[in-house]
């Protein structure tokens, strides 16, 4: 396959860590990484022995630059259409994916790269990152997900303010406006996503799919729905032998050793 090198993926400890690998278009969408992207992230789905994915750039510049505009440039009306279609529903699939994805935004996030990272389940940025959803400059809008997760996310005011404008933000204000949960040093990225991946393996597996479900599921409706959904979701983890386990290893003040069953 041509698009290998496209995504660059190491697994270490239960940690899946993708870099998408274009650097010298700032890491940037074409179709052959859509492709690659999408196809990884099937493939993990059904491994219960990764339990965290990170996602990040290759290089140092860029985390993703949204989408390929050369590319795009050369594209029909029907290929943007099915460019939108695939990425839009590949970070569906990421949002709700069946394990923690992190964000690791290492440098330039622009439009697609500000969505794969809205799509992700925590953010963390080094301090030399910058975010924005600048598609209208392109007289263009948010089309993976931008217009409804940055709102979800950061409120309706300040998500208007940005995409209207399409301004960037470094990432002292995305920490201040929440669009991310940390911010670091370069160089220690990769460490700090690794420590936070840590401490979710020391959590029960299914545990974390389920409190994953009840909050990407319970945040779509009112207060009482999202309250049975969390209901349902803590029976799935009643009749669990890893929480029997937790328990014993409370009593025996030992660390447990969750097993996903």
């Amino acid at each position: 396959m041509m698009n290998d090198n496209m995504l660059i993926e190491e697994e270490n400890n239960g940690i899946s860590i993708l870099t998408l690998n274009r650097p010298e278009v700032m890491n940037s969408f074409n179709f052959a990484m859509l492709e690659a992207l999408k196809e990884k992230i099937e493939s993990l789905r059904f491994r219960s022995d990764i339990r965290v994915v990170i996602i990040t750039g290759a290089g140092e510049k860029a985390f993703c630059a949204g989408a390929d505009l050369k590319e795009r440039a050369g594209l029909t009306e029907v290929q943007v259409k099915q460019f939108i279609f695939t990425i839009r529903n590949l970070f569906t699939s990421i949002e709700y994916l069946n394990k923690p994805v992190i964000a690791a935004i290492n440098g330039v996030a622009l439009g697609g790269g500000t969505e794969l990272a809205l799509a992700c389940d925590i953010r963390v940025a080094s301090f030399n990152a910058s975010l924005g959803l600048t598609e209208t400059r392109l007289a263009i809008i948010p089309g993976a997900g931008g217009t409804q997760r940055l709102p979800r996310l950061i409120g309706k005011g300040k998500a208007k303010e940005l995409i209207f404008t399409g301004r960037r933000v470094d990432a002292e204000e995305a920490l201040n406006i929440s669009l991310v949960n940390r911010i670091c040093e370069q160089d220690k990225l990769l460490d700090e996503c690794n420590k936070l991946a840590a401490m979710i393996l020391e959590t029960g597996p299914i545990a974390v799919e389920q409190a994953k479900y009840a909050i990407n599921y319970g945040l779509e409706t009112d207060l009482h729905t999202g309250l049975s959904i969390e209901s349902n979701a803590y029976w799935m983890t009643i009749p669990t032998e890893d929480r029997l386990e937790g328990l014993a290893a409370f009593r025996e003040k030992r660390k447990p050793v969750y097993k996903g069953k």
